[in-house]
C-alpha cells in the first residue's frame, strides 16, 4: 500500500557529487571557448555553409528541445491522468524539462555567432507567418508554465494546491503545441523534399516522448544508485514499458512517412538518397537498429524482465538513436539538392543539383555537448538545493497495488 511521499535534497557532499559537477563544468567551459572562437573568427571555422545552414549545434539544440517536452510527460501522467505512482516523479520531471529546454535554447542563441544578432532578434518584429516566431512564444511560455507547475507541486503552505491540476492540463496542451511547432518547422519547408510532410508534427511528438523518457530514466536510475536511495521495480517497469511503446509508435510513424514518400514519384530521389545513399548507414544502423530495434528487444525480451542494466542500456541507445534521427533529418534533408525545376536538368557554376557536403567541426560539437552538460548540471545543482527527489521510491512506498 502506497504511503505519503517524503521529499529531500541530495545531501551527499562526497567526491562523487563534486566530481560530476567538475566534469560537467569542464565541458561547459570547453563550449564557452568554442563560442568565443566562432564569434571572433566567424562561421567559416565551422562545417556549415550557404547550403548546409543548420549544423551540429542545431542537432543538439533540437534534440534537447524535443526531449524537454517528453521529459515533462512523466509529471503529466501523474497530474492529468491521476496515476499515483507517477506523482512522486513529477518534480524531477518538470525541473528536468526546464533544464533541457534552457540548454537547447542557449545552444541556438550562442550559435548565432555575433552577440549583436541576439540583441537584434530580441528587439525585432515577430512575423507571425513564420513558424519560428510561434516557437519563440511557445518556448518562453513553456518555461513559465514549468516554473508555475513546480510551484504547485512544491508549495509547502498548500496555497497553490488548487492550481495543481489546471496547470497540469495547461502543461500537457502546451507541450503538444511546442513539439508540434518544432516538427512543423520541417513540415512547412516545402522546398526541401525530405521535410515536406504533415506527418512531421506527430512524428516529433512521439519522438519527444522517447527521448524525454529515456533521459529521465537514466537520470533517475543513476541518481538513486549514487545516493543510495531505494528505487523499486514498480516505477522502473512503468518507465520501461512507456519507453518501449513510444519507441514503437515513433518507428511506426517513420515507416508510414517513408512508405508514403516511396509511393509518390517526386520523392523517389530523396528516399533513395537517405535509404541507400550517403546517409543510409546513419539511418539503418543509427536510427533504426540502435535507436529502435535494440532498445525494444532489451525491454520486451522476457529473459531480461526487471533487468536494470538492460533498461539503462535501452534508454541510452534510445538517446543515441535520437541524435541519429535528428542528424539524418536535419543534415540529410539539407544535403539533398533543391529541386528548383521538376522534371528538368539544372546545371550552373553554383553547384545546382549537386549533393551538399558537411563535416561538423570540433567547435560545433563542443558547443552542442556544452548545452547538454549545462542542462544536466542544472539538474544536479537543483537536486542539491531543492526537494526534487523522494526519499524512497520502493515498491511499498509508491505502488498502490503493492502486496507484501
Amino acid at each position: 500500500m502506497a504511503t505519503k511521499t517524503v521529499f529531500s535534497e541530495v545531501k551527499n557532499n562526497g567526491i562523487g557529487y563534486w566530481g560530476v559537477l567538475v566534469a560537467l563544468g569542464l565541458l561547459i567551459v570547453a563550449g564557452a571557448f568554442s563560442v568565443f572562437h566562432m564569434e571572433h573568427e566567424g562561421h567559416y571555422v565551422t562545417g556549415m555553409n550557404n547550403q548546409i545552414v543548420w549544423g551540429m549545434p542545431h542537432v543538439f539544440a533540437i534534440f534537447l528541445i524535443v526531449a524537454a517536452s517528453g521529459a515533462a510527460n512523466v509529471a503529466t501522467v501523474g497530474t492529468v491522468f491521476g496515476k499515483k505512482i507517477y506523482q512522486p516523479l513529477g518534480r524531477l520531471s518538470a525541473f528536468l524539462a526546464a533544464s533541457l529546454l534552457i540548454g537547447g535554447l542557449l545552444v541556438l542563441l550562442l550559435d548565432l555567432g555575433d552577440m549583436a544578432h541576439v540583441e537584434e532578434m530580441a528587439r525585432g518584429y515577430l512575423n507571425f507567418k513564420s513558424i519560428f516566431a510561434w516557437n519563440m512564444i511557445l518556448y518562453s511560455g513553456f518555461i513559465a508554465i514549468l516554473v508555475t507547475y513546480l510551484w504547485t507541486m512544491m508549495d509547502r503552505r498548500k496555497m497553490a494546491k488548487s492550481l495543481y491540476k489546471p496547470v497540469g492540463y495547461v502543461n500537457m496542451i502546451w507541450r503538444f503545441l511546442l513539439t508540434m511547432g518544432t516538427g512543423s518547422i520541417f513540415g512547412f519547408l516545402v522546398a526541401r523534399q525530405y521535410y515536406d510532410a504533415a506527418i512531421m508534427a506527430p512524428l516529433f511528438i512521439a519522438a519527444s516522448y522517447v527521448y524525454g523518457t529515456a533521459i529521465y530514466t537514466l537520470l533517475l536510475m543513476t541518481t538513486y544508485k549514487l545516493t543510495g536511495r531505494a528505487l523499486g521495480d514498480a516505477v522502473l517497469n512503468r518507465l520501461r514499458y512507456t519507453l518501449a511503446i513510444f519507441i514503437a509508435l515513433t518507428l511506426f510513424l517513420e515507416l508510414v512517412r517513408h512508405l508514403t514518400n516511396l509511393y509518390a514519384t517526386e520523392h523517389h530521389g530523396v528516399e533513395a538518397f537517405i535509404l541507400t545513399g550517403e546517409f543510409s548507414g546513419l539511418f539503418w544502423y543509427g536510427e533504426i537498429l540502435i535507436g529502435a530495434l535494440l532498445p525494444m528487444f532489451l525491454i520486451w525480451c522476457r529473459f531480461l524482465k526487471n533487468n536494470r542494466l538492460a533498461l539503462a542500456t535501452a534508454a541510452l541507445l534510445a538517446v543515441i538513436g535520437g541524435f541519429f534521427f535528428i542528424y539524418v533529418n536535419l543534415i540529410g534533408g539539407q544535403a539533398y539538392p533543391l529541386i528548383l525545376f521538376p522534371n528538368a536538368e539544372v546545371s550552373s557554376s553554383f553547384a545546382d543539383g549537386a549533393i551538399n557536403s558537411y563535416s561538423p567541426t570540433l567547435d560545433e560539437i563542443l558547443l552542442g555537448v556544452a548545452g547538454f552538460a549545462l542542462a544536466i548540471a542544472m539538474v544536479v545543482l537543483g537536486m542539491k538545493v531543492l526537494r526534487l527527489l523522494p526519499v524512497s521510491l520502493a515498491d511499498d512506498q509508491v505502488d498502490p497495488h503493492y502486496k507484501s
